[in-house]
Formats: structure tokens, sequence, C-alpha cells
């Protein structure tokens, strides 16, 4: 408010100045009106708004700490006038349904998201930057259920198993952490750590006598709907790698780590043999594993699938679409869009081929295969 009060000071000042003298040299006033309107915009124009503004672009830090001073120096002085205009502002706001306050920030979600597209399209930023900078827009808007390991893809042991057996899990499911229940998933005591299980197993005090249940580490139970980027700053104050996700009810829904929560703003962290989740067989096609959110398909595929509150997934819009159980090789039609069921193990949809992509909207941007280059 200070700077909008001193620029129109000085600019309606120059003007009245200019017109003023112009009027007493050359003794006509309608000359001097128009000699001061068009003279006076061309100097604001060129040296007190396009000059000094590129200028600045390039010294941003260097004169922002110059002017600082003088700048607080003029409030001081035009405080009287700040207060008044702040005042008469938010009267005029209520009354035409504008902003409270002039001072309020006018930058949105959507504009940043613009300046963002904006960038790559400039050659400012490169693809992957782009997309891992909507990632992290996305984040504090992810809930926990998008992005757990469901419960059906969980691997854990009971307590009553013994180390060797808690070893054995762990090599052939891949994973370094496992969950540790007790009676059934639904009450999960904790987590056990490979690491932990060799060393006390070979080389703890009484080795090879170490019960599952004395290697434990608690964990934080979390509901499913907990946003993703208060759950990953509780992960980082307890120092857990690991959670476990449960319903309302308390039943055990899945499982999230820290490497989850990554993903969701570094992109798919692929280990070994691990298949890509969005995999292009052409430039209309493209085949999708069930569990990938609908937000990530619609980015990555150029299309608008619908979200709903009942699904997150590709395989839960296709059941929503069908509202049942659907076999391998069925067909789901939307928008010009061809679903297909490409593979199903017992109720649950793996993987689906989605066909139309060029019809239904813009050309999916492919990322070029090993030893294959796109055109530019």
């Amino acid at each position: 408010m200070t700077i909008l009060v001193g620029n129109n000071l000085v600019n309606i000042a120059m003007s009245s100045i200019a017109t003023g003298l112009l009027a007493y040299f050359l003794g006509n006033q309608s000359q001097a009106v128009f000699i001061a309107t068009f003279g006076i915009t061309a100097l604001v124009l060129l040296f007190g708004e396009s000059a000094p503004k590129s200028y600045a672009v390039d010294n941003t830090e260097s004169w922002a700490l110059r002017i600082a001073r003088p700048l607080k120096l003029a409030e001081v002085v035009l405080f009287p006038l700040v207060v008044l205009f702040d005042h008469l502002t938010r009267i005029v706001n209520k009354v035409t349904g504008g902003r409270a306050a002039i001072e309020e920030s006018y930058v949105t979600r959507e504009e940043i998201r613009d300046l963002i597209e904006t960038g790559e399209r400039e050659g400012v930023l490169d693809e992957e930057e782009r997309e891992m900078l909507q990632r992290t827009l996305r984040f504090n808007r992810t809930i926990v259920k998008e992005v757990m390991t469901p419960r059906l893809d969980m691997t854990a042991v009971p307590k009553d198993a013994s180390v060797a057996e808690a070893i054995e899990t762990c090599i052939q499911s891949g994973h370094e952490r496992l969950p540790v229940y007790d009676g059934e998933l639904d009450n999960v005591l904790g987590v056990v750590h490979l690491n932990e299980l060799i060393r006390d197993r070979d080389y703890g005090n009484g080795a090879g006598t170490v019960d599952l249940e004395d290697l434990i580490e608690p964990t934080l139970h979390v509901p499913e709907t907990k946003n993703v980027d208060e759950l990953l700053r509780e992960m980082r104050e307890e120092r857990l790698n690991m959670v476990i996700v449960i319903d309302e009810f308390g039943t055990t829904e899945g499982l999230v780590t820290i490497e989850d929560l990554v993903e969701e703003i570094v992109g798919e962290i692929l280990e070994g043999g691990e298949e890509e989740p969005i995999e292009f067989v052409d430039d209309d096609t493209a085949l999708v594993k069930g569990e990938v959110n609908i937000d990530e398909v619609n980015e990555a595929l150029g299309i608008s699938l619908p979200e709903g509150e009942e699904f997150e997934t590709i395989a839960g819009f296709v059941f929503n679409r069908a509202g049942r159980l659907v076999d391998q090789g069925e067909v789901i039609q939307y928008e010009g869009l061809e679903i297909r069921v490409e593979q199903v193990e017992n109720t649950r949809i793996l993987k689906a081929r989605i066909t139309g992509l060029e019809e239904h909207g813009r050309q999916p941007e492919r990322r070029p295969e090993a030893g294959e280059e796109l055109p530019e």
C-alpha cells in the first residue's frame, strides 16, 4: 500500500506540476494539457516503469537492500494516507465483493501451476522438474489411502514365528521390514527389521535363542484419511520407516513407508525387475497397473477419467463403472476410451489396457525407451 500511494502521488504530482509550468510558459492551457498528458506518460513509462523494472530484475537483492530503509521512511511519512486508503479499499471491496484487503496474497495454486507449465514451455524447467513441482503442489492434498500398500499386498509375520522364519519371509518378499501381528493382521504389534533379525540371531547375546517378539519395534497406526504431509512430518520426528494404516473401525487397511511418501514427490522408484506402473504400447495405447491412482493416469496419458470418493485407482474406476466383479478380457467404454482388463488375480485387477488416447484428448508425452529417440 505504501508503494501504491507513493507511486500514484509522484505520478499525479508530475502531471500537475508539468501542466502548470507549461500553461505558464506557453500561455495556452489546451496545449499545456495535451503536451503534459502525452509527455509525462512517455516519461513515466520509460523512466518510471519499463527501464527501472527491467534493470531491477537483474539486480533484485542489491537494490532491495538499498531501498529498504528509504521505503520504511516513506511508510512513516505516508502513514496517514496508507491507513486511510487501506480502510477505504476494504470498504469498497466489501461493496463490490472483492478481496477484504489489498495486502492479501494474490497468488493462487492455479497461477503457480500455470507458471510451472510456462517455465517448461520457455525452457526454464525440463519435463521432470515440472512433474516434480506439480507433484509437490498435490502433496498436501493427498491422503494416506491414496499412497498406501493395500492389505492384500502386505507381507507380515505372526509374533510366534521364529527369527529364522521371519528372515526367510523378508528374503522371499524382498522387504527389509515386516509388520508383526498377534493372532490376525488387524492386531499389528510393530515392525521388525532384517538387519536386527540377522544381528541378534547370529551375533547377539544368546545367539540363536532370541524370540521374534523381543525384536519388535513399535510403530504408528494412522487413519486412512490422514494427509501425507502430516504423516511424513510425524514419521521424521518419530524416526519411523513404516506405519500401519487403519480404517474408521480400527481394521488394518495397509501400510505406508517413507519410500511411498517420497515417491509422491520424485516419482516411482523402481527396483530390480519391477515393471513401470504405466507403460506405453504406442501413441494410442498404454498398459496401466490396477493400483495406479486416477490422477497419475490422467496426468501421464493426457486424459480426464473422473475421480470419486468410492475409488482412487484405475481398478476402482473399472469396478465402479461395471458395478460388479470383472473377468479378464472384459472391456469398459468411457468417452471414446476403451479400457480392457488385461490381467486378473482372484478378484483383483492387476493390469488394464487403455486405448483411444489420441482421440480422447491431447497426445500423451511418451518417454523414450532404451536406445529410442523420439522425434522433436
